[in-house]
């Protein structure tokens, strides 16, 4: 895939490969598939849907992905061995475009402890697989892995054969975040200058060190014209540079960097908040271009600043990103019709039995809170029609707690299987009361590895919404909950994370 223009930066997009493999960042399929179709909305060149050897799971979604998006380049990964690849271009079968990302290390510790290979034997092993990937596939990409960590001169001669075999993508990646960006950039420009000016040079910076972004950037302005990018910067250890940050540095900086992406930054936004609510992790507060402080002034003198020109304090605007206005949008008078053109606006395209289910639930919560926003809405959406499948779900809660001399009681009713169980327990707070009633039920004991609340909206009648990690027989979930009552909302969560653990029990 050569640069039609070579002032345009190359956006690969590694959320659903480099991102899921972030600790409790796994996805469903389904959820795969959500975050694919919004990525090719935010407008990203190519997706990397996963690594196609590793699991059946794997090569099930790349597939699937392959085959419902319709413009972005859809990518697989593949060690650089036969297998890896006809297994990578099998998953690609049904993609309008494709690439296959051949990897092996280049460092003289990778090849010794990981590989147990000789510098020779690596450049044959290059020459073998991108052969064989560039029959498979008219686009090929070759990454030395921990490059910032390889001989210079090795390094050149497995790219060098890299191309002369077929690849048109050169992957300079910094697998451990080691690099620092002066010497990353004089890295990227000795490869750019001895490399056909026609393949493309790309970047994939780890944050191990907090660099990913700068070291990124630098390399851009060595010659480097595609980026490895997640959103959030989710990804193995400290993560990934942030597409996020590559991007606004590149549109606020125009002038200096004058380089130029396809990138849609109104979704931006939207796209971080689907992905927070995918893997049930919030935005940090502070958090680069997405935080909930990105756009907030507390000192009296920037507030006085903003007030009389927002330029004063801000470098770019919060619609740029795509960052809502809390506009109310929804109540209970609303029709069929306002639902369904909110939501395809918001990015969520439904039938019409969906959209009732959803609309049947906007009516319900607006008896309880006035005012619903954009947040509420889409946590509707994930409660009502992306849940995972119900063997348990949640049918009554009653919950006793107080100063009272007496241990806090939950009180519920569980359908398991079609089947409704009561049950009550004591605990020692209502949270666990309630968790604890529902594992009896259930007949599961996991272990509870994290219980976070996070408020969707303000106000005192704002949604509260639930995350919950837990692991059982060496399996880990997470799960989600979301309603006004807080006590509900865990329960709901705790419910989501044992229908997840009980499903990947049953894959296994």
């Amino acid at each position: 895939m050569p640069l039609a223009d070579p002032d345009t930066i190359v956006i690969f997009d590694t959320t659903l490969r480099d991102g899921e493999q972030s600790p409790g960042a796994t996805m469903s399929l389904a959820e795969k598939i959500r975050m694919a179709q919004q990525l090719e909305q935010l407008g990203v060149d190519v997706l990397e849907a996963g690594f196609a050897a590793s699991s059946l799971g794997d090569f099930e979604a790349i597939a699937a992905i392959a085959e419902e998006i319709e413009h972005t380049r859809v990518c697989s990964l593949a060690r650089a061995n036969i297998a890896d690849i006809d297994r990578a271009a099998e998953s690609l079968l049904r993609a309008k475009k494709s690439r296959i990302h051949v990897f092996i290390a280049t460092s003289p510790l990778h090849m010794a402890y990981k590989l147990g290979k000789k510098p020779d034997e690596v450049l044959r092993m290059i020459e073998s697989s991108i052969t064989h990937a560039a029959a498979c596939s008219g686009d090929v990409e070759f990454s030395c892995e921990d490059a910032s960590r390889s001989d210079p001169d090795f390094m050149l001669q497995a790219c060098k054969t890299a191309v002369a075999c077929g690849a048109r993508t050169l992957n300079i990646p910094d697998t451990v975040g080691y690099a620092q960006p002066e010497e990353f950039a004089a890295r990227i420009a000795y490869v750019r200058e001895r490399i056909d000016p026609n393949v493309v040079i790309s970047v994939h910076c780890h944050n191990d060190l907090g660099l990913a972004v700068a070291n990124t950037l630098a390399a851009f302005r060595a010659g480097a014209r595609q980026a490895e990018v997640t959103i959030c910067g989710i990804g193995e250890r400290a993560g990934n540079a942030a597409l996020e940050e590559v991007i606004m540095a590149l549109t606020v900086r125009r002038p200096y960097y004058r380089l130029s992406h396809a990138i849609k930054t109104e979704q931006i936004y939207p796209t971080a908040r689907r992905l927070s609510r995918i893997i049930g992790q919030p935005l940090a507060r502070n958090k680069p271009v997405v935080g909930a402080n990105a756009f907030a002034h507390e000192s009296g003198i920037h507030q006085a600043g903003v007030l009389k020109n927002p330029e004063t304090y801000e470098i770019m605007t919060p619609a740029s990103i795509g960052l809502p206005n809390n506009a109310i949008v929804m109540g209970k008078h609303s029709g069929k019709n306002a639902v369904k053109a909110k939501l395809e606006s918001m990015g969520y395209h439904l039938d019409g039995a969906q959209i009732d289910m959803v609309l049947a639930s906007v009516k319900r919560l607006a008896d309880k809170k006035k005012e619903i926003y954009d947040e509420d809405l889409e946590a509707l959406v994930l409660e009502e029609i992306y849940r995972i499948p119900d063997k348990y779900a949640l049918i009554h809660l009653g919950v006793q707690s107080g100063d009272t001399g007496l241990p806090p009681t939950a009180v519920l009713v569980l359908d398991v299987d079609g089947k409704r169980v009561q049950h009550a327990c004591f605990g020692v707070g209502p949270v666990d009361a309630v968790f604890q009633a529902i594992a009896c039920v259930t007949k599961h004991k996991p272990k509870l590895e994290q219980y976070s609340v996070n408020s969707i909206t303000g106000g005192t009648d704002a949604l509260g919404e639930v995350t919950v990690r837990i692991s059982e027989n060496g399996n880990s979930a997470i799960g989600r909950g979301s309603d006004p009552d807080i006590i509900n909302a865990s329960a709901r969560a705790y419910v989501n994370a044992l229908n997840r653990l009980s499903k990947k029990q049953e894959e296994v």
